[in-house]
């Protein structure tokens, strides 16, 4: 019996727990993201030289993380 209040007092410290530090997350604002700059060499401070198909499909799949299947 000792054995099962001791437990029990255990669980209901975790959840309190658990609640305060998710509570304390909701309450953070969300962070602001920059801007992310158009696709192409045209919205680039400095565009490089050669820019293919390639460049092209690589540079408007971003920030997904797979490359153009013709890559």
């Amino acid at each position: 019996m000792r054995n099962l209040i001791i437990r029990l007092g255990l669980g209901i410290a975790a959840g309190y727990a658990l609640k305060t530090v998710l509570d304390t997350r909701r309450e953070q604002p969300t962070p602001r993201l920059e801007k992310v700059r158009d696709a192409g060499p045209e919205a680039m401070e400095e565009p490089p030289r050669d820019w293919d198909a390639v460049d092209e499909q690589a540079d408007e799949s971003f920030p997904a993380s797979d490359p153009p299947a013709n890559y």
